[in-house]
């Protein structure tokens, strides 16, 4: 499988976009399809989604993370495999480019694009 790349453009400031995205537990709020995120420590949290009627659960570890630039992540555990890079890129005072990169890991693992995707404020939904 390819790496799935998806970009969009929110009406928020690039540090509202960015800390949106490193509030994990807060994802079951306003991504469809996450039943609970715990954070494990600063690095790691456990998740439980249901997309399409399948419930899983995994790990992820953060692997990489630049403040208002970037956050990357990879599976460690369980029933979903794969690594992703989301990127954000301020456009004005008030926009921001977020783009989203994940690429399936080991073979037989769901499709990367089975993970939900967060709507941003200033999104539609």
């Amino acid at each position: 499988m390819s790496t799935v790349r998806e970009s969009v453009e929110v009406g928020v400031p690039l540090h509202t976009a960015y800390n949106q995205w490193t509030q994990f537990t807060e994802f079951p709020r306003f991504m469809e399809g996450v039943d609970q995120v715990t954070q494990v420590d600063e690095r790691h949290n456990h998740w439980a989604t249901s997309i399409a009627g399948v419930h899983r659960e995994f790990d992820t570890e953060i692997v990489d993370q630049l403040p208002d630039e970037r956050i990357a992540w990879r599976t460690t555990s369980g029933e979903v495999r794969q690594q992703g890079l989301v990127t954000f890129e301020p456009l004005d005072e008030r926009h921001t480019r977020v783009n989203l990169a994940k690429a399936p890991g080991a073979a037989g693992s769901p499709p990367a694009d089975h993970i939900a995707r967060p709507a941003l404020p200033g999104r539609p939904h």
